[in-house]
């Protein structure tokens, strides 16, 4: 990542927790704390006036809940980048997270290498899920009994199926190019369509609609 100074936001409800994230933040000389909010209505009412390039953000909240937060936000500013704060008892949202349009998890019992290594990682426009987190989410989705929506109403043509595959194994634009010989801009295109398709917001949205409604086999 360039040296440019990359703006934060923090939405949780505990001054506590607010205040040890902004003291281990401090200590990376990219990062700028530039607002907190305790709650998701106050966080919008924040958003009017200043938009930081990463939002740190609780799932559990008074007022107004971390997802509902999420959908709004994004909903007027699409371009911005949501990290969900989450501990072991919210495991029930993670999937209303992702599907809201968080692009990353930061556990909040991590330290600080994880943290500074998630919120470069989405700034770069990539997503960030620690792998115990996503296996075991990966797992309940897939093996929760249901079935969302009827796989034949989404017409994947061969290509987009293959595309859809590699991205859910992980593979990036350029490795999914090398591997299917075709060009970078090619796979982009297919990406896009993937999303308005399943009417997905980014690629660990489409990973986990595809898991649940059966598009992959895991």
């Amino acid at each position: 990542m360039a040296s440019e100074i990359v703006t934060i936001g923090i939405v949780d409800d505990h001054a506590i927790f607010r205040d040890g994230l902004k003291s281990v933040l401090s200590q990376i000389s990219e990062f700028r704390v530039i607002y907190e909010a305790e709650t998701g209505k106050e966080f919008l009412n924040l958003l009017n006036d200043i938009v930081p390039d990463i939002v740190l953000m609780d799932i559990s909240m008074p007022e107004m809940d971390g997802i509902t937060a999420t959908e709004k936000a994004l909903k007027k500013y699409p371009m911005l980048k949501i990290i969900t704060l989450s501990s072991y008892s919210d495991h029930v949202y993670y999937y209303k997270m992702i599907k809201a349009g968080s692009q990353g998890f930061v556990q909040k019992k991590s330290g600080k290498e994880e943290l500074e290594k998630a919120i470069k990682e989405v700034y770069e426009g990539k997503n960030y899920f620690p792998q115990e987190l996503l296996r075991n989410l990966i797992f309940k989705i897939s093996h929760d009994g249901t079935n969302n929506i009827n796989q034949g109403k989404i017409l994947l043509s061969k290509r987009e199926s293959e595309v859809l595959e590699l991205i859910c194994t992980g593979n990036t634009n350029s490795e999914i190019a090398d591997k299917l010989c075709i060009s970078p801009k090619t796979v982009d295109n297919h990406r896009t369509s993937l999303l308005q398709k399943t009417e997905t917001k980014n690629a660990a949205h489409l990973v986990m609609f595809a898991i649940k409604n059966h598009l992959i086999e895991v």
